[in-house]
């Protein structure tokens, strides 16, 4: 049997990732030359949903059958250093490129009336970061991906300090900076180490022999020493943006400070999340399973830390940001189970943040918009004069919570499956906090939209305007197109997520074959036995 080729830039004749990248930079390069206000939010909207459909026409012409990435442009960028500029697009990252076009499209409609203080600056800056964002997801050289990676903190510091509704933006703009700069310095560390590890390894002096092309990288196996540095670098450095607890404490402050646009994109775009499944585990496999317990820790107790502490709210925005933390938490759950479910679980909850999170990131800024604050002590009875946004946050909400039907279901569903097959009690760890997660919501909802209504000013509000009822409507429904159609998610994934999992699982045949030598023992005597079926690959431990 023949295997299909992957789909090359020559396929559709011209460099789509690149333009990906570079088209909302160029509109925001032409925003600052518009005099009209409303000229300028036109314009804006106009590129993004240019971008939204360029996206979805690489999604398209993606072949989801290739495991392997597609689309890929190769050039010589920093010669002596042997970067290049080098991108691609597999079955991973295929569907965040189309999602983060759709949020930044409801992002500048629903700061179409908010934003009244220099629209021309906001817009453009969200255009930037809107670029840096599809340069994470398509970056296949390291420094090429650090680039874009630290180049989202300039729109991001100056979004939240130009235009934050809270009194403390500023100091959260140096909170959210410093944190992802501290971040940033693990994630530079382990690429230079397997930068020089390339240069060991064909042994030609340093910078001629470096390299940091991640298609290279993978197929030249760190030592066990190595990996393991590279592991924790790469892992706590993408843990920060994730973010995991207990590096979570930027979020809540962000989220109450800053604007309800970008609010929307940090909690709906899990960069950091994305990292580990791209790069700390595929880079260092033997590492990963050997600190499967850390993975697993962290992602555990988070999952059950943000759930609680979201119990506690009384401000709808640190709900969310809460129950961020706790399904972060629950992602990285489904990361270190090493199987499908687990993974394509991971992954479909990275997209359901964008449609879901955001979503709920959105209606929350519509409510803060009209009564100047989202303190519960201010809401009550909002389902009587706001009857499509109590709806709408309704349906988002039973999404969250993994409601049958919706796409948190599908997701929540495969993540249990991949933990249950490594572990009842992590799997009874994720389900509780699944049902916290029914709690703080069903809870909160009660409170603010039903019972009699608490104040005036709710009582005379006007419900969702055309343009966030098509932000809320689209978002909704993609939220049950994903419940009732789930394998439009899954075959795009599938593919990719299979090769992710076969690499894993060759890390841990080598940690078991090093570690029966050790001890004396051939390889797979008595370790673990790699174990296939229709079901995915698991890991079958002996009974002691």
């Amino acid at each position: 049997m023949i295997s299909p080729e992957p789909l090359s830039t020559a396929d559709i004749g011209f460099p789509i990732l690149s333009l990906l990248i570079v088209l909302p930079l160029a509109w925001a390069l032409a925003l600052p030359f518009l005099r009209e206000n409303r000229a300028v939010r036109v314009v804006a909207l106009v590129g993004a949903g240019l971008e939204l459909a360029l996206a979805l026409a690489m999604l398209a012409a993606l072949r989801p059958e290739v495991a392997g990435m597609q689309l890929v442009e190769r050039s010589s960028w920093i010669p002596s250093l042997n970067v290049h500029y080098l991108l691609g697009i597999d079955g991973i990252a295929a569907l965040f490129p189309p999602l983060t076009a759709l949020l930044f499209c409801a992002v500048i409609l629903s700061s179409w009336t908010s934003i009244q203080t220099m629209p021309r600056l906001y817009f453009a800056l969200l255009l930037a970061l809107e670029s840096a964002t599809m340069g994470v997801f398509c970056a296949l050289d390291l420094v090429l991906f650090f680039l874009f990676w630290e180049l989202t903190l300039v729109p991001i510091y100056f979004l939240i300090s130009l235009w934050g509704i809270g009194p403390e933006r500023r100091f959260a703009a140096i909170k959210y900076t410093l944190f992802m700069l501290a971040g940033g310095i693990p994630l530079l560390f382990a690429i230079l180490l397997l930068g020089l590890h390339h240069a060991g390894v064909v042994g030609a002096p340093v910078p001629g022999g470096l390299s940091f092309d991640y298609l290279t990288l993978l197929e030249q196996p760190l030592p066990a020493h190595s990996q393991t540095a590279v592991f924790l670098l790469l892992f706590f450095g993408f843990a920060v943006k994730a973010p995991l607890f207990p590096f979570h404490t930027w979020l809540p402050t962000v989220l109450r400070e800053g604007p309800v646009g970008l609010s929307a994109l940090l909690v709906g775009l899990k960069l950091g999340a994305f990292g580990i499944l791209r790069f700390a585990l595929p880079l260092a496999p033997t590492a990963a399973h050997e600190y499967f317990w850390l993975m697993t820790a962290l992602g555990g107790f988070g999952t059950l830390y943000g759930a609680l502490v979201a119990l506690r709210q009384a401000n709808l925005r640190k709900l969310l940001a809460f129950s961020s933390v706790s399904h972060v938490g629950l992602v990285i759950l489904g990361i270190a189970t090493l199987n499908l479910q687990g993974v394509q679980g991971a992954l479909f909850q990275l997209v359901n943040f964008g449609v879901i999170a955001g979503g709920l990131m959105l209606l929350a800024g519509f409510l803060h918009h009209r009564l100047g604050t989202t303190d519960l002590a201010s809401l009550g009875g909002l389902a009587k004069p706001l009857p499509l946004l109590a709806a709408f946050f309704l349906l988002l909400g039973m999404a969250a919570i993994g409601l049958p039907g919706t796409s948190g279901f599908v997701a929540e569903l495969l993540i249990l499956l991949g933990i249950l097959q490594v572990s009842a009690g992590l799997a009874l760890v994720a389900l509780t906090g699944v049902i916290l997660s029914a709690a703080y919501f069903l809870g909160f909802f009660q409170r603010a939209f039903l019972g009699p209504v608490a104040s005036p000013d709710a009582a005379s509000t006007m419900d969702l305007r055309p343009r966030e009822l098509l932000i809320a409507g689209v978002l909704g429904v993609l939220a049950l197109v994903g419940g009732f159609f789930p394998h439009l998610v899954q075959g795009v994934t599938e593919g990719a997520a299979r090769v992710w999992v076969a690499r894993m699982v060759a890390g841990r045949a080598a940690s078991v074959g090093d570690a029966g030598l050790r001890d004396g023992m051939t390889p797979g005597s008595g370790g673990a036995r790699l174990a296939r079926s229709d079901r995915g690959t698991r890991f079958d431990f002996p009974v002691k």
